[in-house]
């Protein structure tokens, strides 16, 4: 890892209160991500699962977490399983944790080789009454591959059909949902990152630029500042390409003219960082560029004020679609004519902003959480409301990122530019 790890009192902690919400007599596992295969010989890079990642700070593949606060021996209350090195894996892939290291790292004692798990289980199996599995229970989640949670479950449950099973997902989109000072720290370096990457495009951009070649700006800057790179694939989406939400081609050339919609962020320490800006190609907003810029600020000042405890996702997307219809009529993109006929189950303001204003945000970017429940102090929303004009080739979207606090909420992308002015005064730097 390139990052600075959280501290492990940190991980501690997260232990506790995830034990504190386990049934008597029950035994949890947690397994690491697979490594993915690619063609050839060759994988993905490594990304750890999240849960197992916040419950131990154990960045590594192969790894495997048991926690059983009744067992009956003290050691064995929780239990690190890691992938034994070799000479030969230490020349081919580096250096991989040792016993004393994962330790430290974790708070964890008792850490043991992945050959022990078969003999250790049997004996802790025959101690506990019931298990929790790991599943990927993010209900924006829809996978097809069998992922390594998955398999281990399926066979777990063949292997030991006589316990009961229950799932950890609740528990941990609970307990993952409300940020600590450690994870906001985290937040805050990988929101800092972003700010000095789209102010290196702001002084980079011009006609005639790549898509590709701002891409490629966003991730020198990311990864000289010690992000583990993009925390989700970057849209540089110029022109016409704005209006396609999860454009990521980033392969066409920027025109005078046109405007270009960012939506980057960095990843640091496996926590999320997600921005979106608008810029003109040539440094200056036409008039009509100008006006849907505003309208889009408009109605993210406004939705991020109603950010606040107690507040449900539900109602706040209610209330910024009205902020929305009454920017698209100043606009005249719709009429009163229009939303007097609408269909209450798409209304007329969704023609020009069809998606969501605000997700969870953490570990990932689409972070686990119940949309359902108020909203509390702790936990991090983005708000990134948009207008999309195609026959206009224009696209506008504005996302920042808060955490709410008791006495309302704090944007963690405060210092990145985002007025017109603003932006406008960077790039014509440059432009001059």
């Amino acid at each position: 890892m390139r990052y600075i790890p959280l501290p492990c009192n940190r991980y501690i902690e997260n232990r506790k209160r995830f034990t504190a919400l386990m049934q008597p007599g029950a035994l949890a596992i947690f397994n690491s991500n697979d490594e993915m295969p690619s063609n050839g010989d060759q994988t993905f890079p490594f990304r750890q699962n999240s849960d197992l990642l916040w419950l131990s700070g154990i960045d590594q593949e192969l790894s495997t977490l048991i926690i059983f606060p009744d067992a009956p021996l003290p050691q064995y209350r929780e239990i690190l399983f890691l992938r034994k090195t070799n000479e030969t894996i230490a020349i081919w892939e580096g250096h991989k944790l040792t016993v004393e290291e994962a330790r430290q790292q974790s708070g964890i004692q008792t850490v043991l080789w992945n050959e022990e798990f078969d003999s250790i289980m049997t004996l802790l199996m025959n101690h506990c009454q019931s298990v929790y599995l790991n599943l990927n229970e993010n209900d924006r989640c829809s996978w097809y591959v069998p992922y390594r949670d998955l398999r281990f479950a399926k066979e777990w449950k063949k292997k030991y059909p006589g316990h009961t099973y229950q799932r950890s997902g609740p528990l941990m989109a609970q307990l993952r949902v409300i940020k600590s000072e450690d994870e906001i720290k985290a937040m805050k370096t990988a929101c800092n990152i972003t700010r000095k990457a789209f102010e290196r495009v702001l002084r980079f951009v011009k006609p005639g630029v790549m898509e590709y070649e701002i891409e490629a700006e966003i991730t020198h800057e990311f990864i000289r500042n010690r992000a583990n790179g993009h925390a989700y694939f970057p849209i540089i989406a110029s022109g016409p390409a704005a209006c396609v939400l999860h454009y990521n081609e980033n392969n066409q050339k920027c025109k005078d003219g046109d405007v270009i919609l960012l939506d980057f962020g960095a990843d640091y320490a496996n926590y999320a960082a997600d921005m979106t800006r608008a810029i003109p190609v040539n440094g200056k907003f036409t008039k009509r560029q100008r006006e849907v810029y505003d309208s889009v600020l408009n109605v993210k000042r406004l939705a991020s004020k109603m950010l606040v405890p107690g507040n449900t996702l539900e109602k706040y997307h209610i209330e910024v679609g009205k902020l929305m219809e009454e920017e698209l009529l100043k606009l005249k993109l719709i009429t009163k004519e229009d939303i007097k006929n609408q269909n209450p189950a798409w209304p007329a303001y969704k023609k020009y902003f069809m998606h969501g204003t605000s997700h969870f945000l953490g570990l990932d970017v689409h972070d686990i959480g119940d949309r359902y429940s108020p909203m509390q102090a702790g936990m991090v929303f983005t708000c990134e409301p948009g207008i999309y004009i195609p026959e206009e080739n224009l696209g506008i979207r504005i996302e920042n990122d808060f955490l709410i606090t008791d006495k309302g909420q704090t944007d963690l992308m405060a210092d990145i530019p985002i007025e017109a002015e603003e932006i406008e005064e960077i790039m014509q730097g440059v432009h001059a």
